[in-house]
């Protein structure tokens, strides 16, 4: 199973994981599509399996995050309790990724908490990363006077690189 190979996932127990693959759904996107905009219900968490997803944090000179690695984590606000989301999500080529429903991944968590404790810590540190990221993007994008674009891809003014 590919999402096994996901860093939020490795060392999880085969039952957890095996829950968490009956309840996993697999969905391809097209460049431009839309999987989540600020203030949407914050319903799924995704697993990038392939393509590119540009997540963007605000409105007027935002903060651009893309991700392009596979295994990628993104939509956590659904694992954090959140009720929207954050940021948007658009596929920027074509994208497949692993949609997991958060109420299911829920229950299923709280059948196995030493595998959500790992999850969530490694979720900790996925966020703490590009949090640090961000920052730097945006003391970057300060001193160039540009909207602030960093990620495992990298957008900048509207341009793939």
């Amino acid at each position: 199973m590919f999402f096994q190979e996901a860093d939020l996932f490795k060392g999880l127990s085969q039952e957890t994981m095996t829950e968490i693959s009956r309840i996993m759904v697999e969905e391809d996107y097209d460049k431009g599509a839309v999987l989540f905009t600020e203030n949407d219900p914050a319903n799924y968490f995704f697993v990038l399996m392939e393509g590119r997803v540009r997540l963007v944090v605000g409105t007027h000179g935002g903060i651009d995050y893309t991700l392009s690695n596979s295994g990628e984590a993104f939509g956590w606000s659904s694992l954090v309790d959140r009720d929207f989301y954050t940021a948007r999500a658009e596929c920027v080529a074509p994208t497949k990724v692993i949609k997991i429903e958060k109420e299911k991944l829920g229950k299923i968590l709280d059948k196995h908490p030493e595998s959500g404790l790992l999850i969530y810590k490694r979720l900790a540190a996925v966020v703490g990363q590009r949090l640090i990221r961000a920052y730097d993007a945006f003391l970057e994008a300060q001193s160039a006077e540009r909207p602030a674009s960093f990620g495992s891809g990298h957008i900048t003014k509207g341009i793939e690189e």
